[in-house]
């Protein structure tokens, strides 16, 4: 039924949580989640991102088509599809190995002194020539005990905002993730909302 306020949601809270990209025809690699969990526990083989800013997360499907023209038409006869994506933005604010490795493209090592014994200071080398990686990324959220699941199983960072470092305001780390194929999809979304149900 329409024009239901009970139908109105909001995601009152959730989490991010990454994992390597699973490998067509492989094994052993992370096998996405097919269940909805209970939006608290990350799926198996998955590592939570930590907090997010207060604009939580930003999912953006997208189709691009290109319109096919006719003589005897004055308007479009027909929309071919030219391309799809589906985006993820988020701007986390927790800094933590998962996130700064992400962001940065790169990984930490700690630094050894001359005699190849730790030094407790960690380094991570920022790339001339760096490469785009791949993970494999879950977004859930919930209203109470209303649960929703995205899940996407390739996913690359496509974009990356600046870090403004100051002394009134955490730091934050400006990501946007866009999906790639796997097996003829881009991803897919879970929930134990009564979306089908109509009165």
């Amino acid at each position: 039924m329409a024009n239901d306020p009970k139908k109105i949601r909001f995601a009152k809270n959730g989490a991010l949580y990454i994992a390597p990209a699973p490998v067509e025809g492989g094994t052993g690699g992370t096998v996405p989640p097919t269940a909805l969990g209970d939006g608290k526990t990350p799926p198996a083989g998955y590592k939570a991102l930590g907090y997010a800013d207060e604009s939580g997360v930003t999912l953006t499907p997208a189709v691009e088509s290109q319109p096919v023209p006719a003589w005897q038409s004055a308007v479009p006869v027909l929309y071919n599809v030219t391309s799809s994506s589906f985006s993820v933005k988020a701007t986390l604010i927790e800094t933590n190995e998962l996130t700064t490795e992400l962001f940065f493209g790169a990984q930490w090592y700690e630094v050894m002194n001359a005699e190849n014994k730790p030094t407790g200071v960690y380094r991570l080398d920022l790339s001339s020539n760096p490469t785009f990686s791949e993970i494999s990324l879950v977004v859930d959220w919930n209203q109470g005990g209303i649960l929703y699941r995205c899940v996407i199983p390739r996913v690359t960072v496509s974009d990356r905002g600046a870090i403004q470092l100051s002394r009134t305001e955490a730091g934050k780390f400006e990501l946007t993730m866009e999906a790639l194929d796997f097996k003829g999809n881009l991803g897919y979304v879970l929930t134990n909302d009564d979306i089908t149900k109509t009165a």
